[in-house]
């Protein structure tokens, strides 16, 4: 049994609206070997991970996995369980998990949900040796294994304090993005995200930090506004620390001007050795030390979050009880095998340490690591009540007086913190700090928060969701509008029209299509750009007010969504022969299938933009959380008018109109001829673009005035749409570029391109190599049915095929065709197009398969910058879509300005 390949999906996916492994495993000789047939298989399972006996599996109860092994189920399935179960004997509780055979024999999808990407990989294999050693009757260390995911997990995982905010901003619905493998967590996106670092946010002030830092400023600064702080002064050397001890009249703390989690703190010193000890200790951590007054009573830990104190625990040195029998080596030991304590800040207490110290400590009470302390006997091991140090906390939140509270607010206000961690020294935090010479001794940044989130005793503290309440006010969620365009056809230019409306409405917007990642209309990334990893880094964009995404199938299959959720989803069609045949998609059921994951993403109160009169996209609104738009040119069709009649939103064509209407009620009408890309309602395919963004900005709440002056401003020239036809005028002939590449894009272009009056038609084509044969085939025949003249051509996209293959079955098909007279074949995209420009006449319409689209309108700039004789002469206004509704086109250059026609005046 081999693990091929795993994938993490990390947004939604095929299998589930969260994070799934998906992993490709090959049974090998085990395909056919069933549990109950594997000579004591389902015995040594059983009693390894006795657990599962909770796994309910398809039998739906208690015990419901072990019946299954006890009726034979095969490995892949049983890899899933084991997988799970591994998971959750590690620390991450995870219950999710499918098992489903692909096209090759024995070969299986094992899919199972993570929490921790590091522990769910490792689980699957480890889950792999153990179902092999049961098979094969060799033992396993189930016991270690499972400490060796426990310990990745411990890694690998956010410590407790950044968990409580994520965890708090989840049950807030705020979306959270892990930054780095520490703790810095994006909450939100765009526009509207905050950050934090464990207990910082991106508003805690670096100065406010610097004062916390420094002790000693911290303390004047209280002093200044009337905070009860202890008496104390720097010191530069050990003996200026007697001489300050002495001169304070009592015990005394050490402690280093800078540093964090009670390094180098040694308190209530009374004699010469214990401070010149104390000095050198602190000296370790920091070059300048301080010597402060003693304060008796107990250590109080306040957290101030924003203005007001949510959480304080009493903070206990580390300490063992003596049982006459153990050494205090022995009894640290003891109790560092407490689940609880760590070796870090990943669980609520950490360990205890024998460092110099501790036994420093030790020897001032006259004990040393062997000695056995009596039955009962307190044995300090630091002095600090840190937990850091191994301390232990109780929290006494409801004891704490309304003036010590007040005092605590005002000592982080001061610093200018956020978020503080108040030291208090108090015999008792329920009275006046003034009543009981109570002292505030530190003001921390960055404050831990495991003592009020797990204590030792008492109750935990919401703290991370007075954290979350205070970045992000009641209602507030972090998130921008999403919209996700997905389809076989037509996905790229309804994604530029919808972020051309948004941004007409004055936001800014990132986007994600095949040629890029934009903001605004800045491109920071080329290529295509249509899978999460995009989606994501438009999200991280702290500019960005509104998300608009083209979704690609592959990028789906290989990785989920790059978001959780999505206001609106646009799913254009569900077209013929594109893809299909690649990563186990093979009918266009399937396709919809991965498609609809879009449109499952929808949030509840979202909205769904779908083809009324595409079957397979018109089922989906039972995917649905939110309701549905359905848009079509045919207002009639049967979808659309029982949608309608029942009051739904639709977006159709009513003589010379784009209406959108709610029920009966007409909401918005712009004049077909007005919206440059349909050029004036003689393309269908984009009519049906306009009409789906239209939808899709209804659906974001954009006013009738907005949504048509954006469609009324967007023309399909290069600069907007690039490849997606772009028509040229070239000496009384018609150039139409255009990206399509599938069956159902080229009998769309073909229908479209009827409606240009033209002599003679040629067309320049190909296709990407890895297209089933049959695809290839089929497209050749529609060209030789529609074309005078065929040039094929092959480039860069051949993808495993061997030369001239493509060609050759484009070939097979043309051979059939009823109009073709001539076809040639090339090497290269630019030969073709060259040979096809050169041989224009008057009268031709020639279209240009564009598949590298920038290279291709390169190419074609560079041919009319050579040949400025074709640029003379433009089409005739009422042959395109020239409207004086429409805003005239950013400024170009001079040959382009005369060749591309759109909305505006012709070049002369």
């Amino acid at each position: 049994m081999e693990i091929r390949k795993v994938s993490a999906l990390r947004g939604p996916n095929i299998w589930a609206s969260f994070p799934v492994l998906e992993a490709l495993v090959d049974l090998g000789e085990l395909k056919d070997a069933a549990s109950n047939e594997l000579a004591g298989f389902n015995d040594r399972l059983m009693g390894w991970l006795p657990s599962m006996i909770e796994h309910r599996c398809s039998v739906g109860e208690r015990g419901g996995f072990f019946e299954r092994l006890r009726r034979g189920t095969y490995l892949a399935h049983i890899l899933e369980h084991v997988s799970l179960e591994l998971q959750c004997l590690a620390g991450c509780s995870v219950g999710f998990g499918r098992a489903r055979e692909t096209a090759t024999e024995g070969v299986y999808k094992v899919v199972v949900r993570y929490r921790e990407e590091d522990v769910g990989r490792s689980a699957l294999e480890t889950g792999r040796r153990l179902c092999l050693a049961a098979v094969h009757d060799q033992p396993f260390d189930v016991t270690g294994e499972v400490k060796q995911l426990r310990d990745l997990l411990h890694e690998a995982q956010l410590g407790p304090s950044t968990r409580s905010v994520v965890d708090a901003s989840t049950d807030r619905d705020i979306p959270h993005r892990r930054l780095n493998s520490g703790s810095l967590v994006q909450l939100g996106w765009g526009a509207r995200q905050r950050r934090i670092w464990t207990a910082e946010t991106d508003r805690t002030s670096a100065i406010a930090e610097s004062i916390a830092q420094d002790k000693e400023l911290t303390r004047r600064l209280l002093a200044a506004i009337g905070v009860p702080v202890p008496e104390g002064r720097p010191v530069t050397d050990a003996e200026d620390a007697w001489q300050a001890a002495q001169a304070l009249g009592g015990p005394v703390v050490v402690k280093p001007q800078c540093g964090n989690q009670g390094r180098g703190v040694t308190t209530n010193l009374a004699t010469r050795e214990q401070v010149v000890k104390a000095y050198e200790a602190a000296r370790a951590e920091e070059r300048t030390v301080l010597v402060e007054r003693y304060a008796p009573g107990d250590d109080y830990r306040l957290l101030v979050i924003g203005d007001r104190l949510v959480a304080a625990a009493r903070r206990e040195a580390a300490q063992v009880v003596g049982d006459g029998v153990h050494t205090v080596a022995q009894l640290i030991e003891i109790a560092n095998d407490d689940p609880r304590r760590g070796d870090d800040h990943a669980t609520s207490l950490s360990k205890m340490r024998l460092d110099p110290i501790a036994l420093t400590v030790l020897a001032e009470q006259g004990l040393s690591p062997e000695a056995v302390p009596p039955a009962g006997a307190r044995v300090l091991i630091r002095r600090n009540a840190n937990l850091s140090t191994g301390g232990t906390a109780t929290d006494v939140t409801e004891r704490v007086h309304p003036r010590v509270a007040a005092v605590a607010v005002e000592a982080a206000r001061m610093v200018g913190l956020d978020i503080a961690g108040i030291d208090v020294v108090a015999c008792d935090i329920g009275r006046p700090l003034d009543e009981q010479g109570g002292v505030v001794v530190e003001v921390n940044a960055g404050p831990g928060l495991r003592m009020h989130l797990e204590p030792s005793s008492g109750k935990g503290q919401p703290v991370g969701e007075a954290i979350v309440d205070m970045m992000f006010p009641s209602g507030e969620t972090g998130r921008i509008p999403v919209v996700a365009i997905t389809g076989t056809n037509g996905k790229t230019t309804t994604t530029r029209a919808i972020a051309h409306i948004l941004q007409a409405d004055g936001r800014h917007v990132g986007m994600t299509c095949t040629e890029g990642i934009y903001i605004d209309r800045r491109r920071i990334e080329t290529g295509d750009c249509s899978g999460p990893q995009s989606a994501r880094t438009v999200l991280l964009n702290p500019k960005v007010e509104a998300a608009v995404f083209e979704i690609a199938r592959g990028g789906v299959l290989r990785e989920g969504l790059g978001f959780d959720r999505c206001d609106v989803a646009v799913v254009t069609n569900i077209g013929e022969g594109d893809h299909l045949g690649l990563g186990g998609i093979e009918t266009p059921e399937q396709m919809a299938e991965v498609k609809s994951t879009v449109v499952a993403a929808v949030r509840e109160g979202g909205w769904a933009v779908l083809k009324a009169d595409d079957p397979l996209t018109a089922a989906m609104t039972s995917q649905c959380r939110g309701s549905a738009i359905f848009f079509a040119t045919d207002g009639e069709h049967p979808v659309m008018r029982q949608h309608r009649d029942a009051g739904g939103r639709v977006a159709f064509v009513q003589g010379k109109n784009l209406v959108l209407a709610e029920g009966n009620h007409v909401v918005c009408e712009i004049p077909v001829a007005s919206i440059p890309i349909t050029r004036q309602g003689r393309v269908r395919f984009m009519t049906e673009n306009a009409l789906a963004a239209a939808a899709a900005t209804w659906g974001l709440g954009l006013s009738p005035d907005r949504i048509r002056g954006g469609l009324q401003t967007f023309s399909s020239d290069p600069d907007m749409v690039p490849g997606r036809f772009n028509v040229l005028s070239l000496g009384g002939a018609t150039v139409i570029l255009d990206y399509g590449h599938n069956v159902s894009a080229l009998e769309a272009l073909i229908e479209a391109i009827g409606t240009f009056p033209h002599e003679r038609r040629s067309v320049v084509y190909s296709a990407a190599g890895d297209r089933r044969d049959r695809d290839m085939v089929r497209q050749g025949q529609i060209l030789g049915d529609a074309f005078d003249t065929v040039r094929l051509y092959e480039d860069q996209y051949t993808r495993g095929r061997a030369d001239g293959e493509i060609m050759r079955l484009i070939r097979a098909g043309l051979d059939a065709g009823s109009r073709v007279k001539a076809i040639e074949d090339f090497h290269g995209a630019t030969r073709s197009v060259e040979a096809a420009l050169d041989a224009l006449r008057p009268g031709d319409l020639l279209l240009v398969q564009a598949d590298v689209i920038e290279v291709t309108l390169d190419f074609v700039r560079e041919y009319l910058a050579a040949h400025p004789a074709l640029t003379g002469e433009a089409i005739e206004a009422d042959a395109m879509d020239d409207e004086p509704l429409c805003a005239p086109r950013p400024a170009m250059s001079m040959e382009r300005a005369a060749a591309f026609s759109g909305s505006g005046p012709k070049a002369a």
